[in-house]
């Protein structure tokens, strides 16, 4: 009996584990102005530290969008005893898409805005993540 409970929990623990390290990004669809945007944070949920942020933002043809600037901004705000946090930084271009590092030096809720500029004008995407 007490090898069925060792093998039980071998086999629990290995299930675990596997679904760890197999988990899906953390994933964001959203609307800019005239823009999809899909956003992929590496983990999921994002933790403290550095988090590989992949942006792709397609026109309202559904062609990649390769010629704008993004900023990514994430804070948190003030809480008692804790002033606000923020943080910058810009995404580049990698192949189709955008690049960025969203390194998060507290858990807890931040708040996500990426700012794209293209054609002198701004459209912005917001979303909330929860770090651990």
């Amino acid at each position: 009996m007490k090898n069925a409970k060792t093998i039980l929990l071998i086999l629990t623990a290995g299930l675990l584990l596997f679904g760890i390290a197999h988990a899906k990004d953390y994933e964001v669809r959203k609307k800019a102005g005239g823009y999809d945007v899909n956003v992929k944070i590496d983990k999921n949920p994002p933790v403290v530290g550095k988090n590989n942020m992949a942006i792709e933002i397609k026109d309202s043809a559904g062609k990649n969008v390769t010629d704008a600037k993004l900023k990514v901004e994430y804070s948190m705000p003030a809480m008692p005893g804790m002033p606000a946090m923020n943080y910058k930084t810009d995404a580049e271009l990698k192949d189709e898409g955008y690049k960025a590092i969203m390194d998060l030096p507290m858990s807890g809720s931040w708040n996500v805005e990426i700012k794209i500029a293209r054609d002198g004008k701004t459209s912005k995407v917001k979303f909330s993540v929860d770090a651990q």
